[in-house]
């Protein structure tokens, strides 16, 4: 693949992420209406894939976020720095007291169960990160001067507020300025830009940044959403996905932006909120790499399992330069990271790499 990733030697983080980072709160088997007690993570679409980055394949990562400096603040910081993501590139901002100016985003999140799909109601509004705007985040200093090997960013952090949209793409610029290769999850959520233009919006600041990609990450929706690609011959309920009317519309994507040397995106056909059947493919040199299909996968908990991949997608192309051992690593670390509550993964490199060689679930002693 055409991918020149800097060498690790030059670089103090093999891979830095920009988004928000918020405390999840978690019911555990019950339901957010009649919870008396939740059990307490961190999460964050854009972070997780740092994260899984650094606790399941040992790379140096940090995050570029904004926290409100009081003790859910801090809370946060401390999952981070359990999860050994550098927390040195946080911009600690003043907190007023009440949150009438600046607060902490709290996720509030149901991990489903068979007929329940999953649930998540965010408490976002006027968090340190959604006030984040050019000139906040010195880019020069972080890709000139510290050296950063991979960026990675996404559609949830840009639908925060205008700024934040400003914000990626003065760090995708500043990224290329600098070699640094730049990955993209659409990750297209409804409920973020209803209220802001809808997919009009979403299409407008996701066609500015999509020029500035190398890899983008994202599913048929997302596609559709944020780029305006549609997908011949799917039924009406995106039950099943026509891969043959995908990759097609993948082909016209690349006509669109050259600069993308890579595409990927899960195929996940949901049965119930517990079984999925679960696989991925890479679109990379004008062919498609199909990964290996996990049929029927139980599932405990399905947030983050996408950014999950995505890690293990990054990992396998900084590593192998391989697109069909790439999306493998992806395959097999999303689909560990979704055994397992939280948003974030669990995951060894040595579990990613006996699922890719393919052991089954034979107990380890």
């Amino acid at each position: 693949m055409d991918l020149k990733i800097k060498d690790a030697s030059s670089c103090k983080y093999d891979m830095i992420s920009l988004g928000e980072i918020m405390l999840r709160l978690d019911p555990g088997e019950g339901r957010i209406k009649t919870a008396r007690s939740f059990r307490a993570w961190e999460g964050g679409g854009e972070y997780n894939v740092a994260r899984g980055l650094r606790r399941c394949f040992g790379m140096r990562t940090a995050a570029v976020t904004a926290l409100a400096d009081n003790e859910v603040g801090r809370l946060v910081e401390d999952f981070m720095l359990e999860g050994g993501v550098d927390t040195s590139l946080i911009k600690w901002v003043p907190y007023d007291g009440i949150g009438r100016t600046v607060r902490n985003g709290l996720n509030f999140t149901e991990r489903g169960y068979g007929i329940r799909g999953a649930l998540g109601v965010s408490d976002r509004g006027n968090t340190a990160v959604s006030k984040l705007k050019p000139g906040d985040i010195d880019w020069e200093y972080i890709f000139g001067e510290l050296g950063v090997r991979w960026f990675h960013t996404g559609g949830i952090f840009a639908a925060l507020s205008e700024t934040t949209a400003e914000v990626v793409i003065e760090a995708v610029k500043a990224a290329k300025k600098y070699g640094t290769i730049v990955s993209y999850d659409l990750n297209y959520r409804p409920s973020l830009w209803k209220d802001i233009g809808g997919k009009e919006k979403a299409q407008e600041v996701n066609k500015k940044i999509a020029k500035y990609v190398d890899v983008m990450i994202g599913n048929e929706e997302d596609f559709t959403a944020c780029l305006g690609f549609e997908v011949e011959g799917n039924d009406a309920n995106l039950k099943k996905l026509n891969i043959d009317g995908y990759c097609k519309m993948l082909s016209e994507v690349v006509k669109v932006y050259p600069n993308f040397k890579a595409i990927g995106t899960t195929l996940r056909t949901v049965k119930t909120a517990t079984i999925n059947d679960w696989s991925a493919m890479l679109y990379a040199d004008g062919s498609v790499h199909k990964g290996m299909s996990l049929p029927s996968l139980e599932i405990l908990d399905r947030v983050g399992g996408g950014d999950s991949f995505a890690s293990g997608l990054i990992y396998g192309l900084m590593t192998t330069g391989d697109p069909d051992k790439a999306v493998n690593y992806g395959i097999a670390h999303g689909a560990l990271a979704m055994t397992t509550p939280g948003d974030t993964s669990m995951a060894s490199l040595k579990e990613v790499e006996n699922i890719v060689s393919g052991a089954g679930a034979r107990v380890q002693r």
